[in-house]
């Protein structure tokens, strides 16, 4: 496989990145309607409409709504039957995910001011959550570590989680997480109809206050015609990393990085920028001698091909200015000083310092959440964490005296915007 090269130096350079760039997360005309249309069944039919889609799209022979429901008690059961070294490695991550988002954590606060008001902040946790934990190219116990251990951190107590489980399979990491995380409410079902079942309800799962985690596009569409009924975490695209190096890292480890990425879906994008000519040469050798070992290698092989590429840059400093343009999900600086080249990075979902920083390892145990803004919208959003699982009021308590002091002003804006009875009520306690 001959992966794309590209070259800053090049008149067409900024036309041909920007057509490699521009992603396959725009929805579609006809994945927009259809979603439109599950979205409208299942508010309209309920579990009948979730028993249709299971029936279409995961072949679930399923009775009633009941049917869709996971066993709690199998979770338990998982969670006691995993290998030894498979237990040890969730429980591992999931300690070192909460310590992480512990410190997230922020506390309601208040002051009293010179006119003996209290004002501050109260920080309430949301009380029902839905998640959605994908199945259709891999299985993610990851995802229900990285969802639902920031929002236990945060106090959230109810949750509802959907997966997929085409033909009734049933990953047993996945329920061993389940169990591990303490969920008790999980449901069969997935794509657009499992996040219309969240945010409206039917018979069997009752509606939630917010929906988290990743999906396909279907579910991305889904999120998006939803939000304003319930709150969403963000429209997740395809995955994607960018890697700017400068040579100094050992060829083949940057090739796995590139292969990790690129071996969870055929849409995803792996980016390696270089100033070396000759050590981007090493890469795509080795690219080409190890693509045939790799357990994916298809995926991988579609991945790389459709939108991955190898870029010469004029400089690192020139490769983060290209990286900042996509604001990627993932930005490794696999470079000898990185901290160097950290304060130039304006946007990026996680920035993985040195070479003994892999995206991997964010994925499973560093301890940030790993769903994070994706298709350049890191330009605005931050990673999944404690703060998206909390919700703020304002806490205004005026003295008689502070009431007094404040009223005439109020009174003046209100009748300068018109409002009558606003002026009206605010002098009322200023008498």
């Amino acid at each position: 496989m001959n992966m794309r090269r590209l070259d800053t130096s090049s008149p067409r350079f900024q036309e041909e990145f920007e057509r490699l760039s521009a992603a396959a997360m725009d929805s579609a005309e006809d994945i927009e309607r259809a979603t439109k249309e599950i979205i409208a069944s299942v508010r309209q039919r309920g579990d009948a409409a979730l028993l249709d889609y299971s029936a279409r799209f995961d072949r679930l022979d399923c009775a009633d709504g009941a049917d869709l429901k996971l066993d709690p008690d199998s979770f338990g059961q998982a969670f006691a039957a995993l290998p030894a070294a498979q237990r040890t490695a969730l429980e591992y991550a999931a300690e070192r995910i909460e310590h992480y988002h512990q410190k997230q954590l922020r506390q309601s606060w208040s002051y009293t001011d010179e006119l003996g008001n209290e004002l501050g902040q109260r920080l309430t946790p949301l009380a029902r959550v839905g998640v959605y934990i994908p199945g259709g190219q891999a299985a993610y116990p990851s995802t229900v570590l990285m969802t639902i251990i920031p929002a236990r951190v945060a106090g959230v107590e109810e949750f509802a989680v959907t997966m997929p489980c085409p033909e009734g399979t049933r990953n047993p990491l996945v329920l061993a997480a389940l169990h591990l995380v303490e969920v008790r409410e999980a449901y069969a079902v997935g794509g657009a109809q499992a996040v219309a079942a969240l945010a409206f309800g039917t018979e069997t799962i009752r509606p939630v206050d917010k929906i988290v985690g990743p999906g396909g596009a279907w579910v991305a569409e889904a999120k998006r015609q939803v939000f304003g009924r319930t709150g969403i975490d963000l429209i997740a695209g395809p995955t994607e990393i960018i890697i700017i190096t400068d040579g100094s890292a050992p060829v083949d480890w940057l090739v796995q990085d590139l292969f990790s990425q690129a071996e969870h879906d055929a849409l995803a994008q792996s980016l390696l920028l270089c100033p070396d000519a000759n050590y981007l040469n090493r890469i795509a050798e080795r690219i080409a001698a190890l693509l045939p070992r790799a357990a994916r290698r298809d995926i991988i092989a579609q991945s790389l091909a459709n939108r991955g590429a190898l870029i010469q840059t004029r400089s690192l400093a020139e490769a983060v200015d290209v990286a900042n343009s996509v604001a990627p999900e993932h930005l490794q600086l696999a470079v000898a000083e990185p901290q160097a080249l950290l304060d130039r990075v304006r946007h990026a979902g996680a920035i993985f310092l040195g070479h003994h920083s892999p995206e991997a390892l964010g994925d499973y145990v560093a301890g940030p959440s790993h769903v994070l803004p994706t298709y350049g919208t890191a330009r605005f959003s931050s990673p999944l964490g404690v703060d998206d699982f909390q919700k703020a009021s304002s806490i205004i308590a005026l003295s008689e005296q502070g009431a007094k002091a404040l009223a005439q002003t109020a009174a003046t804006l209100a009748r300068g915007e018109g409002l009558e009875a606003h002026a009206l009520a605010a002098e009322a306690r200023g008498q």
